[in-house]
């Protein structure tokens, strides 16, 4: 079987983000994990499944005590302590895209579920923005844009965000040092329903670590001599690998969801499928087999939909063949 991420002896099946496929890969690898569980098959707005999403990697307003406002990367870095990092958080934001009905320019406009111009359907559903946080305070104001059409409009509008992102650092030893990401959400909120919390939540929070002069250390397969240090790094809802070829240990990835050190994009995979429980070839056939009512109502909840829906019909045979698997060399663990 194909799956969007693997490492490179097992295959698995993660969502697809946005890059194409000349990226830099490490930013297509992300990416993926930024859009994982975006939208799931049958990726449509009627489907059970899609009436409550971005469920990975929330991190939610305090007045929301049902999860939580802060996680937390701790990672091990060797090298001298004046090393340079350059520390990103990425995240999504959820907009609320609200179709509306008037039929001349100065009329009254009306919240509808969806409205049908020039044979183009335009449905009340969630997008997301994409969001990149160096450390520091995080204060998105909230906003609003319009798009005017011909019998009524889109408008896409967003809640404010308030957070901070604190990086810091300690030094174990001469050439080691114990480094910490700590993501907190501070947005005031008077409480309400998850879908009313998901408005002011960092969803799918992910943490991009580079170092220039220094060496991340595996914490899935440390060194022996490095093995207890890692074993007392504390992560809280993020799950540290390293990325990049098979020995660089330049880059560290610490994501919602659970990788193997090295992951990277499965070659076989057509592009961005956003669904971590089937694999690639299971959708493409399903796409491909849905009646056009049902292509049509995937085409309209969603622009990447959408786009899943246009690249996936124009797949060639061969294409869509090479899904049916491929062999890999299984990766090798130190004994513990």
């Amino acid at each position: 079987m194909s799956g969007r991420l693997r490492d490179r002896g097992i295959a698995d099946t993660r969502g697809a983000g946005v890059s194409g496929a000349g990226a830099d890969p490490v930013r297509r690898l992300v990416d993926a994990v930024l859009y994982e569980g975006y939208l799931l098959w049958p990726y449509r707005k009627s489907a059970l499944k899609n009436r409550q999403r971005f469920t990975f990697g929330g991190v939610y307003p305090p007045a929301w005590e049902q999860d939580t406002s802060s996680v937390q990367a701790q990672v091990l870095l060797e090298g001298p302590p004046d090393a340079d990092l350059d520390v990103r958080v990425r995240f999504l934001q959820v907009v609320r895209r609200q179709a509306l009905r008037g039929d001349g320019p100065d009329d009254p406009l009306e919240p509808v579920d969806e409205l049908l111009i020039a044979g183009e359907r335009h449905v009340s559903w969630e997008e997301a923005l994409e969001r990149e946080i160096a450390p520091g305070p995080i204060a998105i104001a909230a906003g609003r844009r319009s798009e005017r059409l011909d019998g009524g409009a889109v408008e896409r509008s967003w809640q404010e965000l308030q957070g901070a992102v604190t990086l810091t650092s300690e030094h174990l030893g001469e050439e080691l040092t114990r480094v910490t990401v700590l993501i907190a959400n501070t947005t005031p909120w008077e409480g309400g329903t998850r879908e009313e919390a998901l408005h002011r939540t960092f969803c799918s929070t992910h943490v991009v670590m580079r170092a220039e002069g220094g060496a991340w250390v595996s914490l899935t397969d440390p060194p022996y001599e490095l093995r207890s240090a890692c074993e007392e790094c504390e992560n809280r809802g993020l799950w540290p690998v390293l990325v990049g070829e098979p020995g660089d240990r330049g880059t560290m990835l610490a994501a919602p969801i659970i990788l193997p050190d090295h992951p990277e994009i499965a070659p076989e995979s057509p592009g961005d499928l956003f669904d971590s429980g089937e694999i690639d070839q299971m959708l493409v056939l399903n796409i491909l087999a849905m009646t056009e009512e049902e292509r049509q109502a995937m085409r309209d909840c969603d622009p990447r939909a959408r786009e899943i829906l246009e690249r996936t019909e124009a797949l060639s045979e061969e294409q869509i063949m090479r899904l049916n698997g491929a062999v890999r060399d299984f990766g090798v663990l130190r004994a513990r």
